[in-house]
């Protein structure tokens, strides 16, 4: 039984008294949000002005001046008509006269990079099938509501976060060292790191699932691989199907510069091109990856709209 005793009732507020209250508490509360937005903006300003500090924004460089004598500038007023001066460098010269013969001349090793372009993209679909199937697996031990238990949790966590948080190249440069060079090294590279990035989206998604399934399974005699496979992966499908394709067309772009390194791949020729300063041909490898990675992504973001609007309608 309750005691009103304990729970002395609170004056009420007439009208005139009500409205004064509640324009006092907002006048409170909103002095508080503009000291905390305060607050904020000047931190993030000092973090950005550091930042900027601390990467040369604001450095002044000595430059030559066309007539040969040297002043002091800025740092970036000077750098960006270099980079307008490197662009010109690799646009090859057309006309309308020799347009055939130009382009001939602009894509002359076209075999060779049409080979090394398959090979990129069949890098980037390999790799994909490995990071898949490495961080499905992993990915309901990693999630939390999932589990068996903490330590598996732990494990499959910290696995996910080593395997992504390497940069590919460095993944590359340690598989080159040990299986030498060529594609094996990118697969392995690229497999590795989709894996731990593919794993954390994957789990993400199976913490959000609706548990009512897996406790029918349960509830039914299931194990805990038949709670997965009967009641959390048909919830999850169309997101992972979703995912992956979007981490394919992140991969092609990955393999296309993952060779840089000797890891198979069109990186290979961009590297020897910048190495003899073959500008014509470092804008023409540019443009294949350009056109490649445009109709993948293109034609993976239509099947993944469609693999989501069936997830939907389902």
């Amino acid at each position: 039984m309750t005691h009103t005793a304990d729970f002395p009732a609170q004056p009420a507020l007439n009208g005139p008294d009500a409205i004064a209250a509640f324009e006092r508490d907002f006048a409170i509360q909103r002095r508080k949000a503009r000291i905390n937005w305060t607050l904020a903006s000047g931190l993030f300003l000092v973090l950005f002005m550091t930042t900027a500090w601390l990467g040369d924004f604001f450095k002044i460089t000595q430059v030559s001046l066309p007539d040969g004598s040297r002043e002091w500038r800025w740092i970036i007023g000077a750098g960006l008509p270099r980079l307008g001066e490197y662009i010109e460098k690799t646009l090859p010269t057309l006309s309308w006269d020799s347009l055939g013969s130009d382009f001939g001349e602009w894509f002359w090793r076209w075999k060779v990079w049409l080979k090394l372009l398959i090979e990129t993209v069949l890098i980037a679909f390999m790799a994909t099938a490995f990071g898949v199937i490495g961080g499905f697996l992993l990915s309901f031990p990693a999630a939390r509501n999932l589990s068996p238990n903490k330590w598996v949790l732990w494990i499959s966590r910290r696995y996910l976060e080593i395997a992504r948080t390497v940069p590919e190249l460095v993944w590359a440069l340690i598989f080159v060292f040990c299986f030498s060079v060529g594609p094996m090294a990118g697969v392995m590279a690229i497999g590795l790191h989709a894996c731990g990035a593919l794993g954390k989206l994957y789990s993400e998604v199976n913490e959000n699932i609706d548990m009512r399934p897996l406790e029918g399974v349960k509830a039914a005699g299931g194990s805990w691989f038949d709670q997965i496979r009967y009641g959390a992966v048909p919830q999850v499908l169309p997101n992972i199907i979703s995912y992956t394709l979007l981490r394919f067309e992140i991969n092609v772009r990955s393999s296309s510069i993952i060779g840089y390194v000797g890891a198979g791949g069109l990186g290979q020729e961009i590297r020897t091109a910048m190495s003899f300063q073959e500008y014509t041909d470092l804008s023409a490898l540019f443009l294949i990856i350009f056109v490649t990675v445009g109709l993948i992504d293109f034609g993976s973001e239509k099947l993944r709209h469609r693999v989501i609007g069936m997830g939907e309608r389902a």
